[in-house]
């Protein structure tokens, strides 16, 4: 495997890029802070025992657009014969009560969750078609299942992402694309701190495997923890009434 992470210095995709080293992939990763992703080069080539530099990095802002052809074009020179898969796990999150009162801060949520992630995409699965296929695995959020209360703006931008990711999967798995659409429920990372985890609450590091293994399968929707699908079977279910009487 040969691939190219966003939003692989912290969280679940630090835990997957962790895994895909050790299990042998070259790797290449994009981020905004290029000391965030220096140090987590070094700290891929220590756990995976690679040589120093073997994991390639490059600036890229999911929020500016004009950015993504130079740095897909510096992993391609990176990575021999250039990437076969692409992970996108970055972007932005605040709870309902925040972003309506930060319109800028929601317009840039809206911009990085939605727009810059499907033109990143487009970007990258362009390439990959030309050299025959590959992997595209792209985290959603369960938060787009259904209009709720409490993830309103949120939802709304990643209910467009995951129907984006369902069309190209749709269009192109014939062609050689799998499309890997992560939708993940309430995880114990750094987006979520400061809030109340339920009991059902995931691990980074399980999550990611969960993930790993979806990647290797093609399986085109991956809930985790597994027990969303269910909650989220039973809220797509709710009437609209019901919707509107509860809090989650």
């Amino acid at each position: 495997m040969k691939a190219v992470l966003i939003g692989a210095t912290k969280g679940i995709g630090r835990a997957l890029a962790r895994q895909l080293a050790e299990e042998g992939a070259d790797l290449f990763l994009l981020g905004r802070d290029l000391g965030d992703l220096e140090k987590s080069a070094r700290d891929l080539e220590f756990h995976a025992g690679r040589s120093l530099g073997s994991v390639g990095i490059a600036s890229c802002d999911l929020g500016l657009q004009d950015g993504f052809v130079r740095a897909l074009d510096a992993a391609d020179g990176s990575l021999d014969g250039g990437f076969d898969t692409v992970v996108i796990s970055a972007g932005l999150f605040a709870s309902q009560d925040v972003l309506e009162a930060d319109a800028a801060f929601t317009h840039a949520m809206l911009n990085v969750n939605f727009t810059g992630t499907v033109l990143f995409c487009e970007e990258a699965r362009k390439r990959m078609l030309a050299r025959g296929g590959g992997t595209l695995c792209v985290f959603s959020s369960v938060a787009g299942e259904r209009g709720r209360k409490p993830v309103i703006l949120y939802g709304a931008a990643k209910a467009g992402l995951s129907r984006y990711l369902e069309g190209l999967d749709h269009k192109f798995r014939a062609r050689g694309l799998n499309v890997v659409t992560v939708k993940p429920g309430f995880v114990k990372t750094s987006m979520t701190a400061g809030l109340t985890p339920p009991p059902f609450a995931g691990e980074p590091e399980a999550v990611a495997a969960k993930v790993r293994r979806a990647i290797a399968r093609g399986t085109p929707v991956v809930y985790a923890p597994p027990i969303w699908a269910m909650i989220m079977w039973v809220i797509r279910l709710l009437p609209r009434f019901v919707m509107r009487r509860i809090g989650f």
